[in-house]
């Protein structure tokens, strides 16, 4: 799992990940909001699951739904 900030400005970025103890996974920075535009993401929250082979499976925008989000995944 990897978090990609590219809204509000880098001092926020990093408050968000010490308020929220985002320790479990990377956190990227992206100013120009290019990845944002890539991917397609229109808003935040969004959650975008890839598999190993880089194929989408799922995406999410607004409210978190963690359940739907697991039931995407692939079995181990």
């Amino acid at each position: 799992m990897v978090g990609l900030g590219t809204q509000d400005s880098l001092p926020e970025a990093k408050a968000f990940v010490t308020d929220y103890g985002t320790r479990s996974f990377s956190m990227l920075w992206d100013a120009s909001g290019e990845s944002w535009a890539e991917l397609g993401i229109p808003a935040q929250p969004a959650v975008i699951l890839f598999d190993r082979q880089g194929r989408e499976l799922k995406r999410s925008f607004g409210v978190f739904d963690g359940p739907a989000i697991l039931r995407a995944l692939p079995p181990a």
